[in-house]
């Protein structure tokens, strides 16, 4: 990753924009100082990429793309379309502070809900791999993943392995479910790849990164695909598809 940075550098470019999440952005970080960085990532201040969403300072920018309290609310939308739900098998990453955060919140709320939570690590997709194929065929009632750059990018593997157990999911990108899966809940990413892109705009025209303040997602979308319902033989509650932004028929 430096070395690749380095090169980059090399090109003097006059911004970089940056939406590899927390590895990519500390090391973009640590290699200059003067080139403007417009980011995306989950939680800049509890990754250590700035300290203040408001006064972000030095050369870097951008949006904070995940909530950590959606995560509780994908699991009630979870039970909302599973109510019988009782055995998760949940997807997360470790390594990166924003999701150790997440699993709190998710934690409080199975409690909440009555939930048996099994935790499966995958901080590379390496790791995702063998967590997959650990998700045993039969004994859990649905699927979930925490937020992360690391899952969201490996969306085939993840999606074979939820039909190959016929397992019912909520992720946290739109991808997923237009890619096949059942239903998801988050920030589109469209619109956040807007903002850096508009961000990146007002510093070609004379602003300063340690000036625009991290900006963060002011809504969320519920995305359902119909014809994944209706493969695992699921019954969409109204209650659910009257709150869908999207619904895949």
């Amino acid at each position: 990753m430096p070395g690749l940075i380095r090169e980059l550098l090399e090109l003097k470019p006059d911004i970089i924009l940056s939406g590899g999440g927390q590895p990519t952005i500390l090391a973009v970080k640590a290699a200059t100082t003067s080139v403007p960085v417009v980011f995306i990532t989950g939680d800049p201040v509890a990754e250590g990429v700035v300290a203040s969403l408001a006064h972000p300072g030095g050369n870097l920018t951008g949006y904070a793309a995940l909530a950590q309290d959606l995560e509780g609310k994908r699991l009630e939308m979870l039970r909302e379309l599973l109510p019988g739900a009782r055995r998760i098998a949940l997807i997360w990453n470790p390594a990166t502070p924003s999701s150790v955060m997440s699993k709190r919140t998710a934690e409080a709320m199975a409690q909440k809900l009555g939930l048996s939570v099994r935790w499966f690590e995958a901080r590379n997709p390496a790791e995702l791999q063998k967590a997959l194929a650990a998700i045993p065929p039969e004994g859990l009632d649905a699927m979930m993943l925490l937020a992360d750059p690391v899952l969201g990018f490996q969306r085939q593997q993840i999606l074979a392995a939820a039909a190959q157990r016929r397992l019912p999911a909520v992720y946290f990108w739109r991808e997923f479910v237009v890619e096949g899966g059942l239903m998801s809940y988050g920030t589109n990413l469209t619109a956040v790849y807007r903002h850096a892109a508009r961000y990146a705009d007002k510093i070609f025209h004379g602003a300063k990164p340690a000036d625009l303040p991290i900006e963060q997602p002011a809504t969320f979308e519920l995305v359902i695909n119909l014809n994944t319902a209706k493969t695992l033989g699921l019954a969409v509650p109204q209650s659910l598809l009257l709150r869908a932004d999207e619904i895949i028929r």
